[in-house]
């Protein structure tokens, strides 16, 4: 149990303790996130609310996640460890970047799309080559099929689950407290998969993850005193796919983390149909937005969202564990 709990309420009080002094800082020196324009009317008034609350949390998750394994298995952090805390810090030290960029200069546009997918692309290359020295199975596990080998073509799918699912969960960052919730379930799910594999050092990462995430969820819901940004929005989509590779159960993915495949695929969709056709078929893309212009109120949207992420949690984990 202490692999589940210290992790988890270690990140939680470590969030909850000092988010308090990073809101204060932030609106200090009046660094605060510039709303899209071609948003929501009605999101403007968050216009100023302090941003990058990811870092806290990422701070948090390390520090946890290295103590707790230290307990566990004193003096020996396992490679797994150090490429899901690296994956976590480099893909959140990119949105830093990002964030810091429309900061500084006062707009909602941050590091240019190819800087920001060249960055993705060395993490998930450097993931590769620690799964490859650890000798894991270059093949994807296909629930009710086994394993369907790949060989050096695995580079490519890591390249592109990391890059697609840093970026979806980034899409789905547009409502208060969505994306906690919804990565909070998510890495639940997959903390208990690693604890019923044994992989007790993916266990404690993703614990940890929630953990923080809770604490941060308390800043984060309707109406949010600060947001994760890009720093904690790209950190975590990478994170979790690292999480899912690295517990061979890749493509449960697309089913664990559905709403962020349904968010991703709404713009895809929406940018699609108006290039082709001249008509949009969202009234607003990400979907959550779509949802937003049918008056749906944003704690409507993340309770239905959460919801849904948790029946696809708790089915994907059943099927997982019976596989």
């Amino acid at each position: 149990m202490m692999t589940i709990l210290l992790p988890l309420v270690g990140s939680f009080l470590i969030t909850v303790a000092f988010m308090p002094a990073l809101i204060r800082y932030f609106r200090a020196r009046h660094e605060g996130q510039m709303i899209r324009e071609e948003g929501p009317s009605w999101h403007e008034k968050k216009s100023g609310t302090p941003t990058m609350g990811g870092l806290l949390y990422m701070i948090a998750i390390v520090v946890m996640t290295l103590a707790t394994s230290w307990i566990v298995q004193p003096h020996h952090v396992l490679p797994t460890t150090w490429i899901l805390l690296f994956i976590l810090v480099l893909y959140g030290g990119l949105g830093a970047w990002d964030d810091s960029i429309k900061l500084f200069h006062r707009q909602n546009e941050g590091l240019k799309a190819w800087q920001k997918m060249l960055g993705q692309i060395v993490g998930a290359l450097i993931l590769f080559w620690v799964y490859t020295h650890e000798q894991l199975p270059m093949a994807l596990h296909v629930p009710g099929f086994g394993d369907w080998t790949m060989s050096g073509w695995y580079a490519l799918f890591i390249i592109v689950w990391l890059v697609g699912f840093s970026n979806a969960v980034n899409l789905s960052d547009g409502l208060d407290g969505l994306v906690s919730g919804l990565a909070s379930i998510a890495f639940a799910a997959y903390g208990v998969v690693a604890f019923q594999q044994h992989q007790l050092n993916i266990a404690i990462f993703c614990f940890a993850v929630v953990g923080g995430l809770l604490g941060f969820l308390i800043f984060n819901h309707k109406p949010a005193k600060i947001f994760m940004g890009d720093t904690g929005s790209l950190a975590l989509g990478g994170a979790l796919a690292a999480v899912a590779i690295l517990l061979h159960h890749e493509l449960s993915l697309l089913w664990i983390g559905l709403v962020f495949v349904i968010e991703t695929a709404s713009v895809i969709l929406q940018v699609a149909s108006f290039k082709l056709t001249g008509k949009r078929i969202f009234l607003m893309s990400p979907i959550h937005h779509h949802f937003e212009m049918l008056g749906w109120s944003e704690w409507k949207i993340d309770f239905t969202f959460w919801g849904i992420g948790l029946v696809t949690a708790v089915s994907g984990v059943w099927v997982m564990l019976a596989n």
